[in-house]
């Protein structure tokens, strides 16, 4: 049985996907706009553990990931550096894959873009005023949370505190700000804007997830993750707004996680305690033991990041390279024993059973390093046999397609796709098309190439592994 949060509910409840068999994500992705910081990472990291388990455990799973290309931060971001919404974003999308392979963290099914979602967006805004859910202003338009009874419901909010018919145009604002919110932004003089029926502007933050995920997953469907900052205003918004749309439920069991903290402190830039991945690995981190450490904790637990949390974390995952690296280079005498055969059973069993109770990672740690703890004693001993390394060699490494921590195979020649892909975009930047030229990259980096620019010409590699021409 498998057992989650569901904050909607506020209970811990059987997860029965609507598809026997088939399960439809849907997180929150980055708003590219800056370098992201080590808590982003803490949510993508707990969703791809959710994800990976949930595979694991025999069921397919069709993810989709949003891309936050044009809202508040965005905008103001390229004004300030005087580039196009386009130039400004695409450095940080880039980014954002990049770090999402040295994690480790599984790709998604799809990355859909605000920006290339336009007329979704705009048909789901005229779908809200048509059915009298949303209203224009001077403009722009919003939407009337007095029309939808169940507004608050996911955050706790208590109705008496809504605010109909005062409106917040903020993208992002305060638990205390419960007014009518923008669904579409009358275009402003040096801002990005699309001419659409709705007249020129761009979308609200809150309504891009509403239409990307009712494209991708449809009207109702199994998960939706993300931090706990999201579940007010964010959320709650595409709660109110999908299902007044649509009249059916919108998602069936949300699950949110907790914030990171650093040495006991809100990561700040003004208290020196903020990192991005790249500052930790100019400092000669591993990201996958960052990775380590980002799981470790229960997602529904304040993780707090310090020097000996990570020390720990390192030491952990170091424990588990050893153990791989016994098993692949001693020689073991002939045979297999039942006693690993039945202690192989059990760990499995502990570990899918542990994560099957909400994703409890300590139970299923302590599973796996009591098994790793009991065959070293029989490595030591000279009791281990070969089938019994193989065994546990088979194990570990079925267990890791949840954790994801261990050291990657080298990467074998790319597929004829990706080769051409390749091309396509050495041309491109040949004819000085770079538009062109980074989106192709970018396509790369979503299917796990890193390509490197050098005088020999470009070369390519699967993140974590070492360059090929």
């Amino acid at each position: 049985m498998i057992r989650f949060h569901n904050t909607l509910s506020g209970h811990t409840e059987e997860f029965r996907p609507l598809t026997p068999g088939r399960v439809k994500l849907y997180t929150c992705g980055p708003t590219v706009y800056d370098f992201p910081h080590i808590g982003n990472y803490r949510a993508y990291v707990f969703e791809d553990l959710l994800k990976r388990f949930l595979m694991m455990s025999g069921l397919r799973v069709l993810h989709v990931m949003n891309i936050t290309d044009v809202d508040d931060k965005t905008i103001r971001g390229a004004k300030a550096r005087g580039l196009s919404l386009g130039e400004y974003t695409q450095e940080y999308t880039l980014s954002f894959f990049e770090d999402v392979r040295a994690l480790n963290i599984l790709p998604a099914d799809h990355y859909p873009r605000a920006t290339d979602h336009i007329p979704e967006i705009v048909r789901l805004v005229r779908g809200l005023l048509d059915k009298g859910f949303a209203y224009e202003k001077d403009g722009s338009v919003y939407f009337s949370i007095a029309k939808f009874p169940a507004y608050g419901h996911l955050s706790k909010i208590d109705q008496a505190g809504l605010s109909p018919g005062q409106r917040v145009e903020a993208d992002e604002y305060e638990k205390e700000s419960i007014h009518d919110f923008a669904l579409w932004k009358k275009a402003k003089e040096g801002e990005p804007s699309w001419d659409t029926e709705l007249g020129a502007g761009r979308p609200g933050w809150h309504i891009e997830c509403s239409a990307m995920s009712l494209k991708y997953l449809g009207s109702t469907f199994d998960l939706h993750c993300g931090g706990v900052d999201n579940i007010f205003p964010h959320h709650e918004n595409e709660i109110a707004q999908s299902e007044s749309y649509t009249g059916a439920s919108f998602v069936r069991c949300w699950l949110h996680c907790h914030h990171l903290i650093v040495d006991g402190q809100k990561m700040s830039k003004s208290k020196g305690n903020f990192f991005t991945l790249r500052d930790l690995q100019s400092q000669g981190l591993d990201p996958l033991d960052l990775r380590f450490l980002l799981l470790s904790t229960h997602y529904r637990k304040t993780l707090n990041y310090t020097a000996e949390s990570l020390a720990q974390a390192k030491a952990a995952r170091q424990r588990l390279r050893d153990f791989l690296y016994e098993l692949d280079h001693r020689r073991f005498p002939q045979g297999e024993t039942e006693e690993v055969v039945a202690l192989a059973r059990e760990t499995r069993a502990k570990f899918l059973e542990g994560l099957g109770e909400d994703l409890n990672i300590s139970a299923a740690l302590t599973a796996l390093f009591e098994f790793v703890r009991k065959v070293n004693v029989r490595v030591a001993s000279g009791a281990l046999t070969s089938g019994d390394a193989h065994l546990a060699r088979s194990l570990l490494l079925e267990l890791d397609s949840g954790l994801g921590v261990l050291p990657r195979p080298a990467e074998e020649g790319l597929p004829d796709g990706l080769k051409q892909k390749i091309e396509e975009r050495e041309k491109a930047r040949r004819e000085k098309n770079f538009a062109l030229a980074d989106k192709l990259r970018a396509e790369l980096l979503e299917a796990g190439i890193l390509l490197e620019d050098s005088k020999e010409g470009v070369r390519w590699k699967v993140q974590g592994g070492a360059p090929r021409k």
